[in-house]
């Protein structure tokens, strides 16, 4: 089989190739900024439907919200990628623009209110979650099949880094969304995703040939219960235990963390034995493929889990400091963090365009090594930081992530047989959907872990300092500190919060009050252990980076798939290989 996009007219044309980018695009955006919109449209979703998100019995329903979204994507793209090589990509593709749009309806109409309200929306989410899995999973591949080698990185930079900066646009756009009414959050996918719809059954089609092949059900579930069983453990985890602040000790988190594996395992095992595997374990014989989606996974969790601390960061300390309302912290920090998009759209195209012609490595591991030093300018900050230094670093870390992200992906896609295209997108996919939910747990675990240690003995001092009595101050210092991040992340007062409930408030002199609820009591209280917990959160990152690096050093030289005489043309600096050498 032949690359598509070498194919001639009317195949891999130069007006389909920009058509086909413009849409992925789009759909790319589309679902990247959901998964993101929603964090900061919680507090306005939650009272919309009647629910306190930081009740200790509603955290699961808070954290679903947030991980669910991730999960799915994680589990089913691989499936997807590989219908998608079996029955059509552009197919597969289509169908989920009408998945995410229909589930995108249904989430506007929540029917419901408390718990059941939550459920509804969960429930859908994931189903949304399962059509932007059918985007995700073919996009790549779509792109990779109508443009021709030598302009793949800079399609895929385009598409890569609208997608990622997808994730940050979505935490501005639900600020602003969620202060008008919090359905608009789920509305605002509907006329975009029903005019992609009808745009990409109107102008997409297939260039790949399929293949098909009887479904790898033994494969296909082993993975979705390996890797579902495994997510879910790892967001159980983040959550309270048995008097402990994280769940790492509970025997049904252990026992999903061991089953997982152990299933994933197997289904590796799997793989190896059947004739026709969903998951193509041999492309991990292509060193380019097996260190590209090597140092994406490690890249991912370095960075998957930050947007989540730097809102808390600024949220929950910076901007109540410098006189922001608690209610309107996530919004601004939302819009603060702006530096690190504009990082990412300035250097991701920049970066695609350059490797096809110089070669992926040099600005894949130059992104990493950037990123890691972003990480270490971070825990040199201090708590109360001068902006400019912050915009800076979080600007660099931008840049660091765009470097990185579209040369990776159009090596990685680049090196795989044309038929395995929609696999290998899917199997990527994974890689990176994982490392994100993988690092929401280690993060947020780290973290609440630092808090733990040092919060209760601070937060009692600060109480007592105030008038509130021992017994009382004693009771809400010992609360989970799982309740306090949350409530910095979702602009709540943490302090009135935490005491509302006591009625200790209406008790205390109406000066002692006030500076309780004002603005600068809890950040400073806050600042200490928030800054210890923030330095173990950065050197794991900054690790991750800088090991990310070294895997991505050793992916060899640029090289694409050899499929046959017609194969895409290589530059002239680098020699024809073929995949297997």
């Amino acid at each position: 089989m032949r690359d598509g996009s070498e194919l001639g007219p009317g195949r891999g044309n130069d007006r389909y190739k920009w058509v086909a980018l413009s849409n992925t695009t789009l759909s790319m955006t589309m679902a990247t900024i959901d998964a993101s919109i929603v964090i900061i449209s919680l507090p306005a979703i939650f009272r919309g439907i009647g629910l306190d998100p930081l009740d200790p019995h509603n955290v699961s329903y808070l954290l679903w919200m947030i991980i669910g979204y991730l999960l799915v994507t994680a589990v089913a793209v691989v499936t997807l990628g590989r219908l998608g090589d079996m029955y059509g990509r552009v197919r597969i593709y289509n169908l989920g623009f009408v998945v995410f749009t229909l589930a995108s309806i249904a989430l506007s109409l929540d029917p419901f209110t408390g718990e059941a309200g939550a459920l509804w929306l969960i429930g859908w989410r994931m189903v949304q979650a399962l059509g932007g899995s059918m985007l995700m999973a073919n996009a790549a591949a779509i792109l990779t099949d109508a443009f021709p080698a030598r302009q793949r990185g800079m399609a895929l930079g385009i598409n890569q880094i609208a997608g990622i900066s997808g994730q940050f646009v979505g935490l501005l756009l639900g600020g602003l969304l969620a202060a008008v009414d919090w359905r608009l959050v789920f509305w605002v996918n509907v006329p975009i995703g029903i005019f992609g719809t009808v745009w990409s059954y109107l102008s997409l089609r297939e260039i790949a040939t399929t293949r098909r092949a009887k479904i790898d059900w033994p494969g296909n579930i082993t993975f979705a219960l390996g890797a579902g069983t495994l997510l879910v453990a790892i967001t159980y985890g983040i959550q309270p235990y048995g008097g402990h602040p994280t769940g790492w000790t509970n025997p049904w988190v252990l026992a999903g963390l061991l089953g997982g594996a152990a299933l994933l395992i197997t289904f590796g095992i799997i793989e190896t034995k059947i004739a026709e595997p969903m998951f193509q374990m041999n492309l991990f014989k292509i060193r380019a493929f097996a260190a590209g989606n090597a140092a994406s996974l490690l890249g991912s969790i370095a960075r998957g889990g930050l947007q989540f601390m730097l809102v808390i960061w600024l949220a929950g300390i910076w901007l109540p400091l410098h006189g922001y309302a608690f209610s309107v912290t996530p919004l601004w920090a939302g819009i603060y963090m702006l530096p690190l998009t504009a990082g990412f759209l300035l250097s991701g195209p920049v970066s695609g365009y350059l490797s096809d012609r110089y070669g992926p490595r040099l600005f894949a591991t130059a992104g990493l090594l950037v990123a890691t030093a972003a990480f270490c300018g971070l825990m040199l900050l201090p708590v109360d930081f001068p902006y400019w230094a912050f915009a800076l670093i979080i600007f660099f870390n931008g840049v660091g992530s765009g470097l990185f992200a579209s040369p990776n992906t159009s090596a990685i896609m680049s090196s795989v047989p044309a038929r395995h295209r929609g696999v290998a997108s899917g199997m990527r996919s994974t890689f990176q959907n994982s490392g994100m939910s993988l690092s929401i747990g280690v993060f947020f675990s780290l973290m609440i872990a630092g808090l733990a240690a040092t919060l209760p003995r601070t937060l009692t001092a600060g109480l007592r300092a105030q008038g509130v009595p021992a017994h009382v101050a004693t009771q809400v210092s010992h609360l989970p500190p799982v309740s306090t991040v949350f409530a910095a992340l979702l602009g709540f007062n943490p302090v009135q919060h935490l005491l509302g409930h006591s009625g200790v408030l209406a008790t205390l002199p109406r000066q002692n009050a006030a500076v309780l609820t004002g603005n600068q009591f809890f950040p400073h209280l806050i600042s200490g252990p928030f800054h210890h917990g923030l330095i173990i959160v950065f050197t794991a990152a900054a690790l991750m980076s800088l090991t990310g690096a070294i895997v991505s050093l050793m992916r060899g030289a640029q090289f694409y798939y050899d499929d046959g005489p017609q194969a895409p043309a290589k530059p002239s600096s680098v020699p024809a290989t073929r995949a297997q050498a």
